[in-house]
Parts: structure tokens; sequence; C-alpha cells
């Protein structure tokens, strides 16, 4: 039986202390100042009320109620009205006075006297379930849906509860739920002195849906990673260098700090004329979104490298969409019954051949209507996918392009959706392995190797664009790509490089936008690789944890 350490979450409440007694009052010089005083745990509170004008006021504090010998404590402000004894010590009867000061002298109001009191300690709290009638000393427990689960905290005497979650609701110590989705159900324990516990309980029900909008989901993606270069891959998965993706390295990926993986696939390339993918590459696909979810990473499947037939034209787009709309009925009725954790992305760097430049009017609306048949054709195959969150993009994934001609597809979920673009500027030092430009940033020493107008107020503007116009219209952002290459032949350290992605890391996130590092699982120079693809071994262990630590 493994014990679970429980989060517990700990309020202070008071015990007995001096009650509010009735106010003594003093008068002088055509005023009257009428003080009342009270013990809690943290302090003596006193309160007076002033009638006439005073033109000082002073409070002084004793340990009898003879005035003689007390001392002056706080000079609060004339229209002030109340003050904390913070610094009496508990379980001393203290005296206090409020001395005022009028046009004809000083004057004091009535002696009132409080009694600091003594820390509540809050009472531990021990996590209990019963699930499939036997108890367990655990805050989390998975349940099958339609079946019942007991969440019966100690202790069992004294005391008073609260709930809420997972259908709970009233004061019984004990809860029946029955959960039809994943869910987490929070109990408060109100002991005898009024400290609050509160312990949460974690229930999963597997193959659910939960009542995440993709804003709340977005929020726990952070930091992403790709796995590029493998199911992608031209020809079959090894052709581009690397191993079979194996469980080894999702599980490091993990351990490393990465919350989700980004699984690049083409499709095309195993489906015939048709378009009906073979049975091997998608069990295969399968197997490698198993590994992800045995990890504990959410995933994020797509289609990549369609360019040959996924044309943002008006000639190319009837047939476009029918072969895009029959992949995504075949991928979505496989994945159908899996969770939320699973997200699938319609498209990816989707552009008119060679064509870097501006979209036209024509590629942006084809773009959106394929954003479009995506979005229809996996809300079609029912199941989870009616609600499951999707992944739209604009043109090329470019900032500016999204920003200026994405419109968002109708769908039949709500806040379900987001939005996705691709980060690598500056070119030259991001992509460009031909350039000598190795410097970025306000570290730059030498701006004849430094493209100094894709700076860090460069990347917050661009991600400010983002947030301004989707995040905060409840449209989370995945920035599904970012990364830049090591110079080693300039910076053998990687120095810049670490640097530029800690930035924009951090950036990102702080825009709510989700950040997912391009590696395409090599480790030499001018590349982007940052595991070894065949022991999870870390190749840029800082470089990692810049990244790691920069998304929080």
């Amino acid at each position: 039986m493994r014990t679970l350490i429980p989060a517990l979450l700990l309020a202070f409440g008071a015990s007995a202390g001096t009650l509010a007694q009735a106010q003594s009052c003093g008068s002088g010089g055509g005023a009257t100042v009428c003080l009342s005083a009270s013990g809690s745990a943290d302090s003596n509170q006193l309160s007076w009320t002033v009638s006439g004008n005073v033109s000082r006021l002073e409070v002084f504090r004793d340990t009898d109620s003879d005035p003689n010998g007390r001392s002056r404590i706080a000079v609060p402000g004339k229209s002030a009205t109340s003050y904390a004894d913070t610094s009496a010590n508990a379980g001393t009867p203290y005296w206090y006075w409020v001395k005022f000061t009028t046009n004809g002298g000083s004057y004091n109001s009535g002696s009132a006297s409080a009694t600091r009191g003594t820390a509540c300690t809050p009472t531990a709290v021990s996590p209990w379930i019963s699930n499939n009638g036997s108890w367990t000393q655990t805050s989390s427990a998975t349940v099958t849906a339609g079946n019942s689960a007991i969440l019966g905290p100690q202790p069992i005497n004294g005391g008073s509860w609260s709930w809420s979650g997972c259908g709970t609701s009233g004061s019984a110590r004990e809860q029946l739920i029955t959960p039809a989705a994943s869910c987490t159900a929070t109990a408060t324990y109100t002991n005898a002195c009024g400290a609050k516990t509160t312990q949460a309980f974690v229930i999963t029900v597997p193959g659910s849906m939960r009542e995440l909008t993709s804003i709340q989901l977005s929020q726990q993606m952070s930091p992403a990673w790709n796995l590029g270069n493998s199911l992608d891959a031209g020809g079959n998965e090894t052709n581009w260098g690397n191993p079979l993706v194996n469980q080894q390295l999702l599980n490091a990926v993990k351990a490393a700090g990465f919350k989700t993986v980004r699984i690049p696939a083409s499709w095309n390339q195993y489906a015939d004329a048709n378009g009906n993918i073979s049975p091997t590459f998608m069990a295969r696909v399968t197997e490698v979104v198993g590994y992800a979810r045995n990890a504990g990473l959410y995933v994020v499947l797509n289609t990549h490298h369609e360019y040959d037939w996924l044309i943002p034209s008006y000639a190319a787009q009837a047939s476009a969409n029918a072969r895009l709309a029959k992949l995504w009925t075949q991928i979505a009725n496989n994945f159908k019954t899996y969770d939320d954790f699973l997200l699938f992305a319609g498209t990816n760097e989707v552009k008119f051949g060679q064509d870097y430049g501006p979209p036209t009017a024509e590629y942006q609306a084809v773009q959106n209507g394929f954003n479009q048949v995506f979005v229809d054709t996996v809300r079609a195959t029912g199941g989870n996918n009616a609600k499951r969150h999707l992944v739209v993009q604009g043109f090329n994934t470019n900032i500016d392009s999204t920003y200026n001609g994405f419109i968002k597809p109708n769908d039949s979920a709500t806040n379900r959706m987001f939005l996705e673009v691709h980060y690598y500027d500056p070119f030259h030092f991001a992509l460009d392995s031909n350039s000598n430009i190795w410097q970025w940033g306000a570290s730059a020493t030498n701006p004849a190797v430094t493209e100094t107008w894709a700076n860090e107020a460069y990347v917050d503007a661009q991600f400010q664009k983002m947030k301004t116009r989707f995040v905060d219209a409840g449209l989370p952002v995945l920035m599904g790509e970012y990364g830049a290459i090591l110079k080693s032949e300039y910076d053998p350290a990687g120095t810049y490089r670490t640097a530029w992605a800690k930035y924009v890391t951090k950036s990102a996130f702080q825009h709510g936008i989700v950040p997912v590092w391009w590696d395409n699982g090599y480790a030499d120079n001018h590349q982007f690789g940052l595991f070894n693809r065949s022991t999870g071994a870390q190749y840029y262990p800082e470089l990692i944890k810049a990244i790691v630590d920069n998304a929080k």
C-alpha cells in the first residue's frame, strides 16, 4: 500500500480571547472619544469613535488599569478609528487608552482591556478513499465511469466538514461519489478552535472529458516539446536518422519538466490513392501516443509535411478539402475514446510552394477553409471528439499573417479550440546555418553579428499581438514550434542560444502562449536536439533547464 503525503492548505484561527467590550468614554475640550478592545490570535484590536474636533490622537498601553506608568505605543492620524496592537504578548491582559488633543488641552478616553489569544493549530487531515470496496490512504483514485467511490478523510471525531466538487455536498465526513468525468473534490475540516484544513481528492475517470475550457487547459501544458523528424519522416520512421521512438525517451522528457509533447505525423505518405491510411502506421502512431500518455504527458497530434497536396489555392481547394476530411475522419475515429489529454492539430505550416511572403487573400481564405473542414470533420465523428480540444492554424503559422488574416472556424463545441503559430525570429540567428549572425539581445556586444531589430522588445511585441487579439478573447495560443540552432563555430557554449530560449520561453508563457520547443533529434552543430532519442539522455541540460524554469 502506497501512502501519499497530503497537500494541506492551512489556515489559522484564534482561541477564545477577550470578547469585545462596551465602549469606555472620556470627554474634554468639546470632544468625546469612546474606546473598545478585543483580543484575537494575531493582536489586540482597538476601535473608537470621536465626536467633536480633535487635532491629535495617541494610543497608550499598560498591564494594569492604573494610567500611571503607561506607555505610548502609537500615534495614529487624527481621523483614525482603529489600531491593531500586534506587539501584545499572548495571554497577558492589557489596558488601553486613547489620548486626544483639542484646542482646550489633552484628555483621555475611558480605559478598555483585551487579552491576545494563542494561535489555533490546524488539524492534520488524512485522505482516505474506498474504491472497489477497499479503503486506501490516498488523495487520488481512478474510478471507471458509472462506478462509485467513497471519500472518507480523517479525523473521524470532532470538528466539522464541508465539501465541494465531484457532486459532493453537505457536512457528512464520508461522501459517496459516482463521477461521470474526471474531477476534484475538496474537503474542508474546521476544528474546535476554528482553524481550517483543506484536502483535495483528485478523481480520474478514464476516457472522460473534463469540463475545462481551452484557456484552462493551456495553463496546464507548458512547457512543451516536439517529437520532430520521426513519425513525420519521409518514407518511414527512421529514414531521417532517428531511431524508433521508445518509452524511455518520453519518460525522460517528462522527468525533465516538460508537460506536453507535440507529435508531428505525416499521414498521406502512408495512405493509398483513395486516402485510406495504412493500418500499420495507424497502429504505430497509436503506440507512440500511448508512450506519451504512459509518461503523463499531454499530446498534440497533427498532420505534418503535407505540402504536395495541401495547397492553399482555389484551384486545389476542393480536392485538398476532400483528402483532409478523409484523413481526419480516420485519425479521429481511431482516437475517439481518448480523454482530453489528447489534442488534434489540423494542419502545419501551410503555404503556397516556396512563397514565404505575405499571403494573398486567396491563400488566407483557403487556409481558413482548411481549418473549418478539420473542425467539422472531427466533431462529426462523435464520442469524445465532440468535445475534444482542437488546434487550428494561421497561414504558414506566421504571427503577422495570423494576426492579419485568421478567421476563427465555427465550432459546435464551446471554448474547445487553440490557435497555433510558430516562432523562429530572427531568421539568420535562429535558422540560417550559413549566417554569421550569432549574438542576440541585450547582452550582444557586436552589432555586426547581431540582428538588433529582433531583440527582447520585438519578442514581447509579437506575443502581445497574440495575447490582445486571441488569448484575451478566450482563444489560447499554442506556439507549436520555436527554437534556435546551435552555432558552435561562434558560440561553443551556446550562450546566446540559451539566452534567446530563456527570454522567448518566458515572454510566451507570460503572454498566455504555450511554448513548444522544436527538437529534430540531432545534437550536432546547426541542429535543435535536446534529448538522445535512444536513451533519453540530455544533450544540453542548461538549455533544457532554461526552457523549463522559464515556463512557470
